[in-house]
Order: structure tokens, then sequence, then C-alpha cells
């Protein structure tokens, strides 16, 4: 079906699409944040869910629109009423469902402060030499994805 056929048929039938509406302080989302090899949290009720979008930063509360955004290197950060909780993710997708319901799938996770500066630093600086080096490049592709996650990673700690 084309863009225009649902769009045509959407404006004919609204009640279809549902309503949205803002979400109360007592609202709550159900977020399931996994890893490959393990669960972080599984269906629990957390007050918002910060995500570091391809698009941009966001925040997910409950009475979210539905919608899948892929996640590029950065912080997820979990807020539940008794506070905050902050992981740095490589990548993954985040997907909010109906019914105020949200999977983040991310390939690592690690939170955020067992991360050192020092460490990222000189990481960092190692991963941009190789990157500007006389390797193959594959060596370079791959120096530059890492330097890509070290800079993001440094940006989070700094916060």
């Amino acid at each position: 079906m084309s863009f225009r056929a649902l769009t045509s048929a959407a404006r004919r039938a609204p009640s279809v699409l549902g309503r949205r509406g803002y979400a109360d302080v007592s609202d709550k989302i159900k977020l399931s944040l996994v890893l490959p090899h393990q669960p972080i949290f599984t269906s629990a009720d957390v007050v918002q869910v910060n995500i570091c979008a391809a698009t941009g930063d966001m925040g997910i509360l409950a009475n979210h629109v539905p919608s899948v955004e892929p996640l590029r290197p950065g912080v997820v950060e979990v807020v539940e009423s008794t506070g905050s909780k902050r992981w740095f993710v490589s990548g993954g997708f985040a997907t909010v469902h109906p019914g105020n319901k949200l999977t983040v799938n991310v390939v690592e996770a690690a939170p955020l402060e067992d991360f050192s500066m020092e460490a990222i630093r000189t990481n960092l600086q190692e991963a941009l030499r190789v990157a500007s080096g006389n390797g193959s490049e594959e060596d370079k592709l791959e120096a530059r994805i890492e330097a890509d996650v070290y800079e993001a990673l440094q940006h989070a700690v700094s916060k």
C-alpha cells in the first residue's frame, strides 16, 4: 500500500490511529533492556528512559508514540522513582511498543561508573594513531570506528 493511500485511509478512519496523550507523573513505562547474553531490566516499571538515537538524543516516557530507533554509541539512562542509572552502549535498537512498553536491545553495555577517563584518553589516542597510520585500509577503518566509540565514551564520562 502506498503512503498516499495509507494517509488517505487514516484521514477517513481516525479512530484506527488512536489519540496520543501526555504522560502523567504516575505513568510508568515497562522497560526491557537486554544484551545478547543477559537481561539488565526485564519488564521493569520505570519513569523515563533517555537514549542516544541515531537521529538525536531523546527521552521516552509513558504514552510515547510507537517507533523503532537505531542507537549510536552513547548513554542509555534509566530514570526510576528512586533515582537513575546510566550505561554506556556501543549501539543497538530501541523499540517503543503500544501499551507503554519499551525494548532496548544492545550489543554491549557497561555501567558508566566502570570507566576510567585516563584509560579512555589513552585508548582514544592509540585508535587515532592507527587510523591515521600506514596500516591496511581495514585496520584504519576499524580504528576509526573504535575512535568514534571512545570519543562518545569520553563525552559521556565527562558530563
